[in-house]
């Protein structure tokens, strides 16, 4: 059950899903993050509101991911490792998706790695989705999903609070600086169909994984770098984005977002008030 070789029978399993882009969804995605109507194509990131899992609530886990088992319709591995965390993302960007476009998403488990890490076994895993709209290549997107051992009673509470630096605005071409409240992790949620209880269950994020507070999605963070390349370049530029979560950012708490033009395209991230980097992402058009 723990070796490699059986959860290596899990690569190359698919798991195909359909969704449809309605006005409805399209207007809570935009007032979710104080956006004006697109009137149309909708900004970059709409994709990570489409295909959720659907899996019934008695079939979630503690932490409200759907359930894992040994059984042929598990699209992930039984890991015993608990705790569960979407650690980056590369996407390429083909088409814009509109408000009513019909969406197709077919997933499949890509690799499985196991490490052994100063924290405890970790267990890698990349999900390669292809989205398309109304037929079209919409989205292509390799996920990796992280697994870790669960958090000990007494371990310290992550991250750890502010310290005394600050985060340098000078080194960046744009910043938006904002404080991601539990309204906003709320409202992603519910478009996300997400119910890992850390994001919105303080008790539960502090005793068991022992956050210091509520987390922000990652994809969340990264919509909102999404929306800051909006703003500097242009709706619907880019043609590629990935990002990397290092360090988690808590609710309630300001969260500063950058981009620069370097040789390569753009570098973006999100840091913390003392200058923690929350994200590091990259971009090209």
């Amino acid at each position: 059950m723990n070796s490699d070789m059986h959860f290596n029978d899990w690569i190359g399993r698919e798991q195909r899903a359909s969704d449809r882009l309605d006005e409805a969804l399209a207007a809570r995605w935009l007032a979710t993050f104080d956006l004006p109507s697109s009137g149309g194509a909708m900004p970059q990131g709409i994709h990570f509101a489409l295909c959720t899992p659907d899996a019934p609530t008695t079939a979630l886990g503690e932490d409200g991911h759907p359930a894992r088992d040994d059984s042929a319709v598990s699209f992930l591995p039984p890991f015993l490792m608990p705790r569960r965390m979407w650690a980056s993302s590369a996407i390429e960007f083909a088409t814009p998706i509109v408000a009513g476009a019909e969406i197709e998403r077919i997933s499949r488990v890509a690799s499985i790695t196991q490490k052994e890490g100063g924290s405890g076994k970790l267990a890698f895993v990349n999900v390669e989705h292809e989205t398309k709209a109304n037929g079209a290549l919409a989205v292509r997107e390799t996920q990796t999903l992280v697994y870790r051992d669960a958090a000990s009673a007494d371990a310290p509470l992550s991250p750890p609070p502010a310290g005394d630096g600050s985060f340098a605005a000078s080194n960046w071409d744009r910043v938006r600086t904002l404080t991601p409240d539990p309204r906003l992790l709320f409202r992603y949620s519910a478009l996300t169909f997400n119910t890992h209880r850390i994001h919105y269950d303080a008790p539960y994020a502090q005793a068991v994984e022992r956050y210091r507070g509520l987390v922000v999605h990652g994809p969340l963070t990264a919509s909102l770098l999404l929306q800051l390349a909006a703003r500097e370049l242009g709706e619907n530029r880019l043609s590629r984005f990935e990002f990397r979560g290092v360090s988690p950012a808590v609710a309630d708490e300001e969260l500063h977002l950058a981009i620069r033009a370097d040789e390569a395209g753009f570098t973006l991230g999100a840091f913390a008030s003392d200058g923690r980097q929350v994200m590091k992402a990259s971009a090209s058009i």
